[in-house]
Parts: C-alpha cells; sequence; structure tokens
C-alpha cells in the first residue's frame, strides 16, 4: 500500500507542479490603445434568471466598446418566469440591436441547441458565449479585439470566476474554481489545453461551421465548451489560445445551497466519460486516485492499518501543491482574501469530489428545472 500511495502521490505531485509551472508560462495580456476593428455576437442562453439578469444588464450597458461593432443575442430557453420582459425593458431604451429569440430544441442539449440557434442567426465573425448569471468586465471586448488583432485566433478561451462571498459554502467553490482555473491556463502553458468554461469563450463563427457545431456530443446535456475546444485543439492547434487578462474577466455567482452545488458537480461529472482529450481524461483519473487515496489512507490509519506519519507527509505534500496552483490563481483573480478557509476546504474536498464522482456513475441529475438522465 505504501508503493501505490507513493507512486500516486508522485505523479499528482508532477501533475499539478505541472500546472503551477505553466501558469506561469502564459504572459498577462496587455492591451494598448488600438483602434477597435472585431465585430462581435454576444450569445447569452437564459432559462428563468430573471434574480440574476439585472447585474448582467447592467454591466452590459457599461461596456466600453462601439456599439456598432457588436450585437447581443439573447435565447429564450422556456423562460416561466419574468427575465424575457426585464431584457426587453431594460435594453429596449439602451440600444436598438439587441435580439431576443426563442430556443429550437433538436437534440439533449438545451444548452447546445440555444447557441446553434444564435448562431444561425449571428451577423459577425466572432462569438463569444456567457451566462444569463454573469457580470462583464467594462473593458472586456476591448481586450478580446486586442488580443485578436494581436493572434491569428481562432478560438479564445478567457478567465471566468466567482463573486466573492462571506460565507463556508462560497469559499469552498471559491477555491475550487481557483484551481480549475489555475489548471486551465496552466495547460495551456505546457501546450495541453484541456479546459474551458463557456462564461467566457470566444471563436470564429467560421469554425463553427467548419467543425459541424456540436455534431456528435449533442446527446450529452452539457458540455458545449469542453467538446467544442476539443474539436478546436484537433482542427486547430496553434490557433486555440488563452486570453490571461483581469480585464477580461467574467465573473458569476457561486451555487446557493450544497442540493445546488451537488447537482451542477454531478452535471460536470456526467461528461467526462465522453472526453476525447487523453491529456483531459488522463488529468481527472490522477485527481480522482489521489483524493480517493486520501480518503483511503485516513481510514486505514483511523484503524491502526497504515501509518499515520506515512499520512502526513502524504497529505503535507497534497496541501503545498495545490496552494501553489490556488495561489497563483487567487493572485491573478485578485481572491487572496479566499485562502483562509484553504485547509478545511482541502480536508473537506476529497470527500466531496469521490462523492460526486460516485453518484455521477448511477444518478440523474435535476438542472434548470429539467431533469437528465445519465
Amino acid at each position: 500500500m505504501i508503493s501505490i500511495s507513493i507512486i500516486i502521490t508522485l505523479i499528482y505531485l508532477i501533475l499539478t507542479g505541472s500546472f503551477a509551472f505553466g501558469f506561469d508560462k502564459i504572459p498577462v495580456f496587455k492591451s494598448k490603445n488600438i483602434e477597435a476593428k472585431t465585430k462581435f455576437s454576444i450569445l447569452i442562453p437564459f432559462r428563468n434568471e430573471a434574480e440574476n439578469l439585472p447585474d448582467l444588464l447592467n454591466s452590459i450597458a457599461s461596456l466600453d466598446y462601439p456599439n456598432h461593432l457588436y450585437e447581443i443575442i439573447f435565447i429564450d430557453d422556456d423562460s416561466d418566469d419574468d427575465s424575457r420582459e426585464i431584457i426587453t425593458r431594460f435594453l429596449s431604451s439602451i440600444r436598438n440591436d439587441i435580439k431576443i429569440t426563442q430556443n429550437i430544441r433538436t437534440s439533449n442539449s438545451p444548452k447546445k441547441d440555444a447557441i446553434t440557434t444564435a448562431i444561425k442567426q449571428a451577423k459577425t465573425e466572432w462569438i463569444i458565449t456567457t451566462d444569463a448569471d454573469c457580470i462583464l468586465s467594462k473593458k472586456w471586448l476591448n481586450f478580446f479585439d486586442a488580443f485578436i488583432q494581436k493572434n491569428k485566433s481562432k478560438c479564445i478561451v478567457a478567465p471566468v470566476t466567482y463573486t466573492h462571498e462571506n460565507s463556508f459554502l462560497n469559499r469552498f467553490q471559491l477555491l475550487d474554481i481557483l484551481s480549475l482555473q489555475g489548471a486551465t491556463i496552466g495547460g495551456f502553458g505546457i501546450k495541453k489545453p484541456f479546459l474551458c468554461n463557456g462564461a467566457n469563450f470566444a471563436y470564429q463563427k467560421d469554425l463553427f461551421i467548419e467543425l459541424n457545431g456540436f455534431s456528435g456530443n449533442n446527446t450529452i446535456a452539457s458540455g458545449d465548451d469542453i467538446f467544442f475546444l476539443e474539436k478546436a485543439i484537433k482542427s486547430h492547434p496553434k490557433q486555440v489560445h488563452y486570453l490571461k487578462s483581469e480585464d477580461a474577466i467574467v465573473t458569476t455567482k457561486s451555487q446557493p445551497s450544497w442540493e445546488t452545488l451537488k447537482e451542477q458537480r454531478i452535471r460536470w461529472a456526467a461528461k467526462t466519460s465522453a472526453y476525447n482529450n487523453w491529456f483531459g481524461k488522463l488529468t481527472g483519473i490522477i485527481v480522482l486516485l489521489m483524493n480517493a487515496l486520501i480518503i483511503t489512507l485516513i481510514t486505514l490509519s483511523i484503524l491502526n492499518i497504515f501509518n499515520i506519519k506515512t499520512l502526513a507527509y502524504i497529505l503535507i505534500i497534497k496541501l503545498n501543491i495545490d496552494f501553489l496552483l490556488i495561489y497563483k490563481s487567487a493572485t491573478f483573480f485578485n481572491q487572496k482574501n479566499v485562502l483562509k478557509t484553504y485547509i478545511l476546504s482541502s480536508i473537506l474536498y476529497p470527500f466531496f469530489s469521490v462523492y460526486i464522482a460516485f453518484i455521477s456513475i448511477f444518478k440523474s441529475y435535476k438542472w434548470k428545472d429539467r431533469t437528465f438522465k445519465k
């Protein structure tokens, strides 16, 4: 057992250390004052988001980008609250190129259908997707434009984090997303990109058409971002980039309860078996093995079957290498204050993640008042 434990720990150490190394290999993008040229279509699917829409709409109204260079398409995914009215009332007084369209369902994935529906109506060369519970930074489009003008990109992944609230549940999720963002940026840094977030994801419309959109994975309810990223990497590996800039950060809300967090993570886990990126699959397996190892060794140590000193060494190694990666992310996102709950969250996380991985094998999940089967 000791030999297996050492092997898994060393592999995890190398993997996470490589992400920390890769994180610094991606330079922070600095935009110069250049004339805006790129035209964008911002696609925002929504379903019963009346509570969240005002914050998003206020951030849209504050965008510092020429109005004639972007359009906004909201896709109504069968909302039965006041979402549609809120959008119409707020935006009609600001600008005219706002469109609300109805989602046309053709697959098992409402969000993929929504994006596909909107892309068919989009008039510009670049697509950017975000979510209805997000807040956009003032210079968001400016930095995408400057990055596109400087790089020959076809697909761009950009940063996402949660708003900070004064609760342990929020800080637990914040540490998790900072870890995911660290792995996302680090993956690009070591030239093994495998993660992205649809709340801040851009690609050329022609690329979407060229790759036949979400064809091949539209039986899976989630994964509009990851699966399309995999296609883009496979077809144009040198033209898929990460936009590392504070001004390009999109902020979203964490889940309000442990129950909704569980359902969200089951939804995320349900798509992992369909990943085509071998490095992404390998990373998921290594992380799961490490978390399962921690639980197993804690149990064996309580039963006096495993040496508690060896367990302590393994825990120290894991805590330190995880902290290094999360600290880099927290510094970039200016959220270092969340680190005060790092130890407690790190003790809880292996139990939470292994539990999610286990029940996602058997359990359907509920999202946006809909039930999706495994």
